[in-house]
């Protein structure tokens, strides 16, 4: 396994490939995500056009297998940002995560655990940011693709430092699988303080 970083604009060969982990990764519950490759592309070249973005990316015999983005949040979305201004929150202090995607036969190694490690270094080696933050999507605890061994990964990112702030909340409009039209889903996020 080979884990590599990249900047800005550098991933930029790579979004197509980043495009298609993400729609196979995100199909899985809770996401559920029935996704597309031109919106893939074109929310990845958000990244890709932030000169401090960072995309950590891991290897399996020259392919990607995993990986994992952030960026300073004020170079992301109205729809990411909507909560912290409504809150008096300055995104300028925010670097935030975008995503971990990892295929599913290569969890449980460290992998994840080194993403947002790698992510952190870089928020930090950046200099300006006091938090860090990502948000998850919300389902319902009986969702009907709910799969009866599903753990959240609510410890996990405890144990990365994180908080969970249910009073700051998203809404991302996306297709589930089986879906005709795509509907707004709520997205909570969690913040870990740098200081």
């Amino acid at each position: 396994m080979n884990i590599q970083t990249f900047v800005g604009k550098d991933i930029a060969p790579c979004i197509p490939h980043l495009a298609r982990l993400r729609m196979t990764v995100f199909r899985a519950f809770p996401y559920l995500y029935e996704g597309s490759a031109d919106y893939e592309e074109t929310y990845l070249a958000t990244y890709a056009a932030s000169p401090d973005s960072v995309f950590v990316l891991a290897f399996e015999g020259g392919e990607i297998v995993g990986a994992s983005t952030g960026l300073p949040m004020a170079d992301e979305t109205d729809e990411v940002k909507a909560p912290f201004l409504a809150s008096g929150r300055d995104p300028a202090g925010i670097f935030y995560f975008g995503e971990s995607v990892l295929l599913e036969s290569y969890r449980g190694r460290g992998i994840g655990v080194r993403f947002f490690e790698e992510r952190e270094a870089h928020a930090r080696r950046l200099g300006r940011f006091s938090t860090l933050a990502f948000c998850a999507v919300e389902r319902p605890p009986h969702h009907p693709a709910r799969p009866a061994d599903y753990v959240p990964l609510h410890a996990f990112w405890g144990r990365r430092g994180f908080v969970h702030h249910p009073e700051l909340v998203a809404e991302f409009r996306w297709r589930d699988i089986g879906d005709a039209q795509e509907t707004g889903k709520p997205l909570s996020f969690w913040l870990k303080d740098l200081s």
